[in-house]
């Protein structure tokens, strides 16, 4: 039976009007002092507050409009949403096609017990293929999300309810500094004085200030001051990503409900519930990038069909099933997300041949003496100083060139367990991604003239889900070939002509 159309609640517009207000505030201020040099101050404070009430007023007013012009409601067959006063917008969705129904809540709508919720079909059309509610009371954005993926219960079979698979544990957050957010926040402090300073037009002053500083100082108290300066900003940026990781994962759940619908809900302020059905699911991508690695951590990612991206909010991460955690818990939950005994993103490993080695060493040494070569031409002609820059530079980027080089050749491997095959490789960001066999739907082969040279070539294996192609780089001709062909059987094995073997292509990786 069809219910009745339905509003969303009327607290929007209040909503509405306290974000506007928290704007006009933030802008208030650098407005104020920009306007206060070319006129009374009184004068800038009338403008700021006329301007204050007209974004306030009119973003509430169209708010209220959008409101009393937007209604949905749940048939039996479709999800349909009607909305726009000059434009108008009518759009549905086939239940039978609904798989996502993630609920958002900030701090405001968390406080006012409201949610967005955002019903998705799974397809990579942008707003075409999703339904946004914004916002609901929390009771009807749970009602929504139970009533429209309730298809899955009955199409997926008895399904067992295994429940909880993962939850928050406080010493993950010790893998939040050495993540790549911590430099980067750190960089983003100093902008952020920069622009503070230009606010309130004093960055000139900053600058010269600064340079006063280095002036009348020697080299070495110099080199001492920018490395305190750098310290201070690393230590700021691991601050930074610790508040963050706070924010995104505090009340981290992963469990699995009835009917095989994987849940994973977090957040501290904002509180993000996403759900994923797991017959779209094609496999796991267990990331470990460089730092998290040398803590013998790891992040578990969901490779899937129709994982959209929200624009809106940058952390929903629809992807990320479990933040950085150990290696070995990591394995644990996938394996339990993909239903295995056992995580084949832990099983061995074919390693790659010595000419995939040799390869990576020869794109090293290029890469670090290129910045060598160009300051030695420079000091020639220059100045003798650049000489011993760049002979600094050789001492440091040759032999950290050489240690990536080395790492990446032995994180490359790839195999087969069981249903899916494993490809593992880089060395900043190590990612081995288990993909279920029946999931790939395309092989790309391809060999440079070097590849042909040196007797390896680059597997690519296409599917519809997470990324749509993941590579196996510098595979043995014939080994990588052969893999490909049992991965997949009559895939590839039309177009295989018998290829010589060499006999370290059989060797394995731990």
């Amino acid at each position: 039976m069809t219910e009745d159309w339905r509003r969303l609640d009327r607290r929007t517009v209040l909503v509405t009007a306290a974000v506007l207000a928290g704007v006009a505030g933030g802008a208030a201020l650098p407005a104020f002092f920009g306007l206060s040099g070319a006129m009374p101050a009184w004068q800038a404070l009338g403008w700021i507050l006329a301007g204050a009430t007209l974004l306030i007023g009119g973003g509430s007013a169209a708010d209220y409009v959008r409101w009393r012009r937007t209604r949905y409601r749940i048939g039996a067959d479709r999800a349909e949403l009607h909305t726009g006063l000059l434009l108008v917008k009518r759009r549905s969705l086939a239940r039978e096609r609904i798989r996502t129904v993630d609920l958002t809540a900030h701090p405001l709508l968390r406080l006012l017990g409201l949610v967005k919720v955002r019903i998705g079909t799974g397809e990579n059309s942008g707003g075409e293929s999703t339904l946004e509610l914004d916002p609901v009371t929390r009771a009807e954005g749970e009602r929504l999300r139970r009533e429209l993926l309730a298809h899955t219960a009955t199409t997926a079979g008895d399904t067992p309810h295994d429940g909880p698979l993962a939850a928050l544990d406080l010493h993950w957050i010790r893998y939040a500094p050495v993540s790549f957010v911590a430099p980067l926040l750190g960089g983003a402090a100093a902008g952020a004085v920069m622009q503070v300073s230009e606010w309130f037009g004093a960055q000139a002053e900053v600058i010269d200030w600064i340079a006063d500083r280095f002036q009348d100082t020697s080299l070495v108290a110099t080199i001492l001051a920018l490395v305190l300066l750098a310290v201070l900003a690393v230590l700021a940026g691991a601050v930074g990503a610790l508040g963050l990781w706070v924010e995104m994962w505090w009340n981290y759940r992963l469990e699995r409900e009835p009917g095989g619908t994987l849940r994973v809900r977090r957040g501290l302020l904002t509180a993000r519930s996403i759900s994923l059905e797991e017959r779209r699911l094609r496999g796991v991508e267990l990331v470990e990038p460089l730092g998290v690695r040398m803590c013998g951590a790891a992040r578990v990612d969901a490779v899937a069909t129709g994982l959209v991206k929200d624009d809106e909010d940058k952390h929903a991460d629809h992807k990320t099933l479990l933040p950085p955690a150990p290696r070995l818990f990591a394995d644990r939950v996938a394996a339990a997300v993909l239903r295995e005994p056992e995580a084949p993103t832990s099983a061995p490993l074919t390693a790659h041949p010595r000419a995939a080695r040799t390869r990576r060493l020869r794109w090293a040494l290029a890469s670090a003496l290129a910045p060598v070569a160009v300051l030695a031409v420079l000091g020639a002609v220059l100045t003798p100083v650049l000489l011993y820059v760049a002979a600094g530079c050789a001492l440091v980027l040759v032999p950290l060139a050489v240690l990536l080089a080395l790492d990446a050749y032995r994180n490359l491997g790839h195999g087969i367990t069981g249903g899916y095959l494993v490809a593992r490789s880089g060395t900043i960001r190590r990612s081995t991604v288990a993909l279920q066999r029946g999931g790939v739907i395309g092989w790309t082969v391809k060999q440079s003239y070097f590849q042909r040279r040196a007797g390896v070539l680059t597997l690519t294996a296409t599917t519809a889900a997470g990324a749509g192609a993941y590579d196996i780089h510098d595979a043995g001709e014939g080994e990588g070939l052969a893999f490909a062909a049992e991965a997949v059987p009559d895939l590839l094995h039309p177009f295989l002509e018998p290829v010589r073997e060499t006999p370290e292509a059989r060797s394995t990786v731990r």
